[in-house]
C-alpha cells in the first residue's frame, strides 16, 4: 500500500496535538531500563525533542566500536550483534558476541569501563573469572537493578547491578559503577560474580546454556531463561529461573515440559525477550517448541505450556494463565517476542493488554490479569502430515477482528521471477511440492512453509504508540522448502551437525530435515514482494491503518531501487516515540530510517556502515536526546559483519 494514499489528517492532527500538550518531560523519562525501555516492553519512549518537524536533520553524534567482532560464516564463528544497549543517569550499558560487558559515557560513547569474565583485570588486579570462551555467542542486551533509596545504607557496593546472560548457562551480576562482579552474587555456590543453570537438574540431553535475550527485573529478583537444543529428541528442558538479585540464591523455577514426559521429549525454552508487570506481580513467558522441531512423532502428547504465551506469578513461578499458539509444533513456529504489556484503547476504554506478535503474522491479545481473549479466537481446521508415526494437530487457534500483519499465503500465479524463465521454474516446483495453504506441514515429498520458520513476525518485532493507539510491528515475507528425509544410517547421521535452522538430523528419530528458501536458481525469492513490511494496526478497530515495505534488497553489491517496492527480509525491530515517529533499522540495505507513526511516510534514512539488525532505542542526557542502534551485521543470515554502536543527534 502507498503510505501516501493512506493519510488521517484527523489521526496526524490528533498524535500533533497529543505531543504539543505533552507534560514536560520528567528527567526519569530520559532513560531507558528494560529492553523494551520499560518493564512492560512496549517499545515507546515518552520523548519528544526529535519529533516529526525536525528528524530530518538528524546527524551522528558519536560511533563507538568494541572490537568484537569475527567477519565470517555463522559456521565459522561469525558474529551476530543484536544488543539494544540500557540507558540509566548518563550510562549507557550492552553486551558483545564475545561475553563482554560496556559502559559508555551517553554523551561522547567514550568507554567507562569493561567487563570480560574471561580475562584478568590489570586495573584491580581480579584474575579471569572464567575459562576463554570458545567461541562468539550472540547477545541481546542486558537488565539493569538498583537497590531501593532507603536500602540498608551499608549496602555501597553494587547498589546498582548489570545483568547479563552469559556463556555456560551462567547469569554474570556486576557493579554498574565500575564493572567489577558483584563478589555477593553466587557466593553460596562458592562463585564471586555468577549463577549457573547447570548447577541445577536440567533433565534430557545434549547442550544448555543461558538464553541469549536479557534477564528481566522484577523488584529483587532476576529472571533468566536457558538456551537448549530442539534437535535432539530428549533435550534439556527450557527452565526458567528467578534469583535473588543480591545473593544469587534460587527463588523459583519453571518448566514448560510436565513432569510426566521430561523423557521424551525438552526444549520449548525461551530464547526471547521476557515482559514483566509490576502493579500485578506477573511474568510474561513467550515460549517456544518442544523437541524436535519439524517432526513430532515422539512428542504427541498434551503440553500446553509449549509455543505459548505463560503468566507466572513473580513470588512463587507458579502458572496464572497461560495460553497455547500454535497446537503440536510441526512448523518451527515458535513464540518470538515478549508480550507487549501495554494499556490500549477499545470498545471505549482503556484496556490492560498483552499483544503477542506471532510467526504465523497472527496478533494475539489478552486482558493480562485474566488472560481473557480481546478479540475472539477460533479454532481452524488445518492439512494433515503425510510423515509416518507422526500426526498433524486437526484445528489451529485463529484470532479474528484483527487484521494479520504478515503474509500468509501465497497461489501460482502470484509466484515471483526476474524473467519469465525463472517465473516457469518456480511454478514448476510449486507444482511438484506440497502445499495446501496456512500450516501445511513439513513433508516427505517437499512442502512450501509459508509463512516460514523466520516469520511472519520474528525478533524485535514490535512497538505501541499511546497516542495513536497503533502498534507497528515488522514482518518478513519469504517461503521455505521443508523435506522430511528418512534416515539411511541413523548413528551416522545423528552425528552430522545441522548446517541451519532448517537442515538438522534430528537426533534420536528416524528422520532428518533439509530445507531452503523457495527460490528460483537466479536465488531471487519465489514468494512475491514486498519480502519485508512495516505495518500499523489499529488496536481499535483491528484494521490495517498502513503498511509499507521496509528497506531495498541488495544483489551482487547493487540496491534495488526503492520504488519496485520489494521491501527487504527483515531482523530486528521497531520503536515510537511521543514525537510522532517509528524509527527502525532491521533491514538488509545497511540503513536505518524514522518514518511518521500516523502515516507510515518516511522522513529521515541514514546510512550504516553494516546492517543494524537490532531493535534502535532513545534517550536525553545534558537535555540533548539521543537515538542509538547496534549496527553488526548478523553471520546468520550472511550479512557484512561490524561491531558498531552508532549515536544520532540534532545539531547542537
Amino acid at each position: 500500500m502507498n503510505p501516501q494514499s493512506l493519510t488521517n489528517n484527523g489521526l496526524r492532527a490528533a498524535a500533533l496535538s497529543t505531543v504539543l500538550l505533552a507534560a514536560p518531560v520528567l528527567a526519569e523519562d530520559g532513560d531507558w531500563r528494560s529492553f523494551g525501555r520499560d518493564p512492560g516492553g512496549s517499545q515507546h519512549s515518552p520523548l519528544l525533542q526529535i519529533n516529526t518537524s525536525n528528524v530530518s536533520q538528524l546527524k551522528p553524534a558519536w560511533t563507538h566500536r568494541s572490537g568484537d567482532f569475527v567477519d565470517a560464516s555463522l559456521a565459522d564463528g561469525g558474529t551476530v550483534l543484536q544488543a539494544t544497549p540500557l540507558h540509566i543517569d548518563g550510562s549507557l550499558y550492552f553486551c558483545t558476541p564475545m561475553n563482554r560487558i560496556i559502559a559508555l559515557d551517553a554523551r561522547t560513547g567514550r568507554e567507562r569501563w569493561v567487563f570480560d569474565p574471561h580475562r584478568p583485570d590489570a586495573r584491580t588486579g581480579r584474575e579471569a573469572l572464567t575459562e576463554p570462551l570458545g567461541r562468539p555467542r550472540r547477545c541481546r542486551g542486558v537488565a539493569y537493578w538498583e537497590a531501593a533509596a532507603d536500602a540498608d545504607a551499608s549496602e555501597e557496593v553494587c547498589r546498582a547491578r548489570v545483568f547479563m546472560n552469559g556463556d555456560a548457562g551462567r547469569v554474570y551480576a556486576v557493579d554498574a559503577a565500575t564493572g567489577e562482579p558483584c563478589s555477593d552474587f553466587g557466593a553460596a555456590q562458592g562463585y564471586a560474580g555468577w549463577v549457573s543453570h547447570l548447577d541445577f537438574e536440567n533433565h534430557g540431553e545434549g547442550p544448555a546454556g543461558a538464553a541469549t535475550s536479557p534477564p528481566a527485573i522484577l523488584g529483587d529478583l532476576v529472571v533468566a531463561a536457558m538456551a537448549t537444543s530442539d534437535g535432539i529428541t530428549n533435550a534439556k528442558n527450557g527452565f526458567v529461573r528467578a534469583f535473588d538479585v543480591r545473593s544469587g540464591e534460587l527463588r523459583w523455577e519453571f518448566d514448560p515440559i510436565p513432569v510426566e514426559y521430561r523423557d521424551i521429549t525438552g526444549a520449548a525454552h525461551v530464547w526471547s525477550t521476557i515482559s514483566v508487570d509490576v502493579e500485578r506481580n506477573l511474568v510474561f513467558l513467550p515460549t517456544s517448541s518442544p523437541s524436535t522441531d519439524y517432526y513430532g512423532g515422539r512428542r504427541r502428547v498434551d503440553m500446553p505450556l509449549v509455543n505459548a504465551i505463560v503468566a507466572l506469578h513473580g513470588d512463587t513461578g507458579e502458572v496464572a494463565w497461560s495460553f497455547q499458539t500454535v497446537r503440536h509444533n510441526l512448523f518451527d513456529y515458535d513464540l518470538v517476542g515478549h508480550p507487549l504489556l501495554v494499556d490500549i484503547q477499545r470498545d471505549g476504554r482503556s484496556v490492560p493488554a498483552a499483544l503477542l506478535q506471532t510467526k504465523m503474522g497472527w496478533l494475539f491479545g489478552f486482558e493480562r490479569g485474566s488472560g481473557e481473549p480481546l478479540w475472539p479466537i477460533v479454532e481452524r481446521a488445518v492439512p494433515g502430515t503425510d510423515v509416518p508415526t507422526d500426526e498433524a494437530a486437526p484445528t489451529q487457534p485463529v484470532p479474528e477482528q484483527m487484521a494479520a500483519f504478515a503474509r500468509q499465503e501465497v497461489t501460482r500465479d502470484e509466484l515471483f521471477g526476474l524473467t519469465p524463465i525463472d517465473r516457469h521454474f518456480c511454478r514448476r516446483q510449486f507444482d511438484r511440492l506440497r502445499y495446501e495453504g496456512m500450516y501445511t506441514p513439513p513433508s516427505m515429498a517437499g512442502a512450501i512453509v509459508f509463512p516460514s520458520a523466520l516469520g511472519g513476525g520474528n525478533w524485535g518485532g514490535a512497538a505501541y504508540d499511546p497516542a495513536s493507539n497503533l502498534l507497528i510491528i515488522k514482518a518478513s515475507n519469504l517461503a521455505h522448502v521443508i523435506r522430511v528425509i528418512a534416515k539411511e544410517d541413523v548413528e551416522a547421521e545423528d552425528a552430522t551437525p545441522p548446517q541451519d535452522f532448517l537442515t538438522r538430523p534430528l537426533v534420536g528419530t528416524a528422520y532428518r530435515v533439509e530445507g531452503e528458501t523457495f527460490a528460483s536458481p537466479l536465488g531471487i525469492p519465489c514468494t512475491p514482494p514486498p519480502w519485508g513490511t512495516l505495518t500499523a494496526l489499529d488496536m481499535g478497530s483491528g484494521e490495517i491503518r498502513w503498511q509499507i515495505p521496509l528497506g531495498q534488497v541488495r544483489r551482487a553489491g547493487l540496491t534495488v531501487p526503492k520504488r519496485f517496492g520489494w521491501g527487504s527480509p527483515n531482523v530486528g525491530g521497531p520503536i515510537t516515540t511521543a514525537g510522532g515517529l517509528t524509527f527502525i533499522a532491521a533491514t538488509m540495505d545497511s540503513k536505518i530510517r524514522a518514518l511518521d507513526t500516523a502515516t507510515g511516510q518516511e522522513l529521515w534514512i541514514s546510512d550504516l556502515p553494516v546492517p543494524g539488525m537490532a531493535v534502535p532505542m532513545t534517550y536525553t542526557v545534558d537535555g540533548r536526546q539521543y537515538v542509538v542502534i547496534a549496527a553488526g551485521g548478523n553471520a546468520q543470515v550472511g550479512t557484512r559483519i561490524g561491531d558498531y554502536l552508532v549515536a544520532y543527534a540534532l545539531p547542537e
